[in-house]
């Protein structure tokens, strides 16, 4: 369990009302996303769980959540100037996608390994990509120089207090939709979902779980709050591309050092087998970095009877590596 000193310390980063003012900024463009149940997963685990859907969310997972409204608190003047942002595949099509909306150009910064089909989708959006190799090349850095270049605003995936506020929106409407839960459990990379989401929902249930869920091979969170400190990794090699942040962001990590109960991570092997499982039992094609939470929930033994919810991230994954993995 982690500790928790300091947990009424966050509003400096991030406040519950940033979050209730982005679910009123994206009311209408975002989706609602469906909360899904499943009695083979109940049965499975002893509890009710609450599957919140961000699979079928805009652009395929979570990430418009955040993307759109940071994008839609800039001025006018800021927005004909672009955005520039560096992603490995789902904060670049959201951006791309708000951008398309908002009136903006986009400019995102990816990895020459990032998913074709996460690629192609960024630039149908309407997105200039520029490539580099997350193993010599540093894309915060290339992100910066491209802002200072071009004039552009640069949008972290994680790391920026209205992107969270915007993932946070998607824990608002679980436990409106769900009820009250007795745990919430998110996958964690770079940490702008699960602080979003702890923040939201700690100020509806003061004393709901929050329980991180991390690849084991993408550790950097787990190892972080252990040492009470950020702790950089080499680059993860992980199927949940999503989660591979080598380490967490700073100003997330603020506010998820505070408000995370529980870390669990997850091998591969448990990954692969819960994109299966969601596929056979629940009807649905989530992509390996929301299947960690899905594993997470299946690994952490809940309590009888416990309600416990559970974030989908997101469904981008190509069919031939959705075959793949669940072959």
């Amino acid at each position: 369990m982690i500790d928790d000193r300091g947990r009424n310390d966050v509003d400096a980063v991030l406040r519950a009302e940033d979050v209730r003012a982005a679910a009123r900024r994206l009311d209408g463009t975002a989706h609602r996303t469906p909360v899904h149940t499943s009695r083979a997963v109940d049965e499975l685990t002893g509890s009710r769980v609450f599957f919140k859907c961000e699979n079928l969310q805009r652009a395929g997972a979570f990430k418009f959540r955040g993307a759109y409204n940071a994008i839609a608190r800039l001025d006018a003047q800021q927005r004909r100037a672009g955005v520039v942002a560096y992603s490995s595949g789902n904060h670049a099509q959201a951006v791309a996608l708000a951008c398309r909306l908002l009136g903006a150009t986009a400019v995102v910064v990816m990895p020459t390994d990032a998913p074709a089909g996460k690629v192609a989708a960024t630039r149908e959006y309407g997105a200039e990509v520029v490539t580099y190799d997350r193993h010599t090349q540093d894309r915060t850095a290339i992100g910066r120089r491209l802002a200072a270049e071009r004039g552009l605003v640069l949008i972290p995936p994680f790391d920026h207090p209205d992107v969270m506020a915007g993932q946070g929106t998607a824990a608002l409407e679980l436990l409106a939709d769900a009820g009250p839960l007795d745990a919430l459990v998110v996958p964690v990379g770079g940490g702008g979902l699960i602080a979003g989401c702890a923040t939201a929902a700690r100020s509806v249930q003061p004393d709901l779980r929050i329980v991180a869920a991390e690849p084991l091979a993408a550790d950097d969170t787990s190892r972080s709050l252990r040492a009470g400190r950020r702790v950089r990794i080499p680059v993860p090699d992980t199927i949940a591309d999503g989660l591979a942040a080598p380490e967490p962001g700073e100003l997330t990590f603020e506010v998820n050092r505070r408000l995370i109960d529980e870390i669990r991570t997850v091998p591969e092997d448990e990954v692969r087998a819960a994109v299966l499982l969601a596929f056979e039992r629940l009807k649905l094609v989530i992509e390996p970095s929301a299947a960690v939470a899905v594993a997470a929930l299946l690994g952490g033994r809940p309590q009888p009877g416990e309600r416990i919810g559970v974030v989908l991230s997101g469904g981008n994954i190509a069919p031939a590596d959705f075959a793949r993995l669940t072959r």
